[in-house]
């Protein structure tokens, strides 16, 4: 698989490596990257892991935690985020063998694994997609969109999907009545709001507040139309028979990083200002009030109250209907972690 590097998102502080065939990918560099060493304690050398990266938002907030607390380190993984456009071309780069796990929303997963795919959702951090759909301020109702620009990260992504069933729920043809622009990343699609390239834009937190503070209003809350889970952590079949040891490590380290996210509020915050690279105390504080409770302890993956799931993939391909929710999951990790006592002891005494 190749991917032009052209269409990669732009990073600050970012260096353009190739880790696969034929793929360049943006590596994040905000942080200092821990050379593959062995641990305090370690014998063996640390586990070099590619994860994928679909946006720039506070639902990618735990491997960051993870990776700045160290925690991975301590689990024996030296993971290294990469940033692609959408969960579309996150989960070609995964296929591709470049990509060891990565947050790939679930209707995306679905048409992957109905295309032949072995992808596999191990872990849900949150139950819904805190997006807003910010538009100019005379767009005053879903039908003052018709003719309308609107900005997503790409063709296929979370966005796409999520607010293009949406519409068609307001009664809106999403393939007439309104225009998809595939943007990039959430500070893109939040300067082409900005700068008249759009009309309107899929954007989370904090961006949806930026665009609200230049006088952009919200039309849709992904919250309240839908159960969209997100913030996964999604790999293949074939990764987890052949290292599963692994992705047991990575899936315990993602869980820890929800407990230390929960625990330990101005260390968390100031993660999240690295990788966004602000310091408006506002936008980190309400990141943080939203997040902390959003985020489920028990990570695991999402099978219930997935029928606007369905009605979103079957758009594309209507043989949805005949798969169970659990065919797109393994809940053993999680379930290991949980019923060993694991994620109780982590909130002892708190």
């Amino acid at each position: 698989m190749s991917i032009n590097h052209e269409l990669i998102s732009k990073l600050i502080g970012g260096n353009m490596v190739r880790i696969g065939p034929g793929l360049i990918i943006a590596v994040l560099c905000l942080s200092m990257s821990m050379a593959a060493r062995p641990a305090l304690g370690q014998d063996k050398p640390l586990k070099k892991i590619y994860w994928g990266v679909s946006t720039l938002s506070p639902t990618l907030w735990i491997p960051w935690i993870a990776k700045e607390a160290k925690i991975f380190e301590k689990n024996g993984l030296d993971v290294e985020p990469v940033l692609l456009r959408g969960s579309g071309q996150t989960s070609q780069a995964m296929l591709s063998g470049s990509l060891f796990a990565a947050s790939v929303a679930l209707p995306q997963v679905m048409l992957a694994v109905l295309n032949g795919a072995d992808l596999v959702n191990v872990a849900h951090g949150i139950a819904v997609q805190g997006s807003r759909l910010m538009v100019k301020p005379e767009i005053r109702k879903v039908d003052d969109l018709k003719g309308k620009k609107i900005g997503i990260s790409s063709l296929g992504s979370a966005g796409d999907l999520l607010f293009g069933y949406v519409l068609r729920k307001y009664g809106i043809d999403t393939s007439r009545d309104v225009y998809w622009l595939a943007v990039g990343n959430t500070s893109e699609r939040l300067q082409a709001l900005f700068n008249g390239s759009v009309d309107a834009a899929d954007l989370s937190y904090p961006a949806d507040a930026q665009a609200e503070r230049k006088g952009f209003r919200p039309l849709l809350d992904a919250k309240k139309e839908i159960v969209y889970p997100t913030a996964s952590v999604v790999t293949r079949r074939k990764t987890i028979r052949e290292e599963r040891d692994t992705v047991a490590r990575y899936v315990r380290s993602f869980v820890e990083g929800i407990a230390f996210l929960k625990q330990n509020k101005e260390a968390s915050k100031q993660v999240l200002s690295k990788y966004l690279r602000t310091h408006d105390p506002e936008y980190l504080e309400g990141a943080y009030v939203i997040h902390r409770q959003d985020f489920i302890s028990a990570p695991y993956p999402i099978t219930k109250g997935l029928d606007a799931i369905y009605d979103i993939v079957a758009h594309r391909r209507a043989d949805i209907r005949g798969h169970k929710a659990e065919e797109f999951v393994d809940t053993s990790f999680v379930a290991e972690l949980d019923k060993s006592g694991f994620i109780k002891k982590l909130y002892e005494g708190r």
